[in-house]
């Protein structure tokens, strides 16, 4: 791909936050306890997943140092757009004031560029804006162009022992060759792409 056609990463970055905060804000209290297409987790699980611990974590890695699982023990809380919002606006302040070149511990040992720390970070917002969004129903549309980016990064980097129970990221879900990208995405992910909350009768507004 020519270099001026390559999407900016910090602006897909931006783009995927923007995304998951309309999806987030839309939700109503109602609808805190309501399935998710994550195994196990509920609405507010997931809330808390977002708000708390990626945004969290994600700065300090921005920052180019080493996350502490134990650092943030907080509680999401009722406002829920608020909170990721100030998260996001934090996020990528970190990420604006970031050397992007500069090398990295990597987990499994070496070193990379800072700026590959950003397309897992695309991806984890860009899934699930569509978790939530899937799961509640909310009149959001999705941006195909960020699903498109996240799959290509994570059928790059995803490998089979990162799949599986306990894991965090569940077995492939074969989808149709019609499929759309967001449900490409939910597949490779271990979602099902035609989920459906058991519960819909409750309104999606406050």
């Amino acid at each position: 791909m020519p270099p001026h056609l390559i999407p900016n990463p910090l602006q897909l970055l931006e783009r995927a936050l923007e995304q998951c905060y309309e999806v987030i804000a839309a939700i109503s209290s109602n609808q805190a306890r309501w399935p998710t297409p994550c195994s196990e987790w509920t609405v507010q699980d997931l809330l808390h997943h977002l708000v708390v611990a990626d945004l969290h974590n994600y700065t300090v890695m921005a920052r180019g140092t080493t996350v502490d699982p134990h650092a943030s023990n907080a509680t999401v809380g009722a406002d829920w757009s608020t909170r990721f919002g100030d998260g996001s606006a934090m996020l990528m302040r970190a990420w604006n004031a970031a050397d992007l070149s500069r090398q990295v511990a990597l987990p499994g040992g070496g070193e990379a560029p800072l700026r590959g720390r950003i397309g897992l970070q695309i991806a984890e917002f860009t899934m699930h804006s569509w978790d939530l969004a899937t799961a509640t129903g909310v009149p959001v549309t999705l941006d195909p162009v960020l699903a498109a980016q996240s799959l290509a990064w994570s059928q790059r980097v995803m490998k089979p022992e990162y799949r599986g129970p306990e894991k965090g990221i569940g077995y492939e879900v074969r989808v149709p060759l019609t499929a759309d990208a967001y449900g490409r995405l939910a597949g490779w992910f271990g979602r099902d792409p035609e989920f459906a909350p058991a519960n819909r009768s409750d309104s999606v507004t406050s």
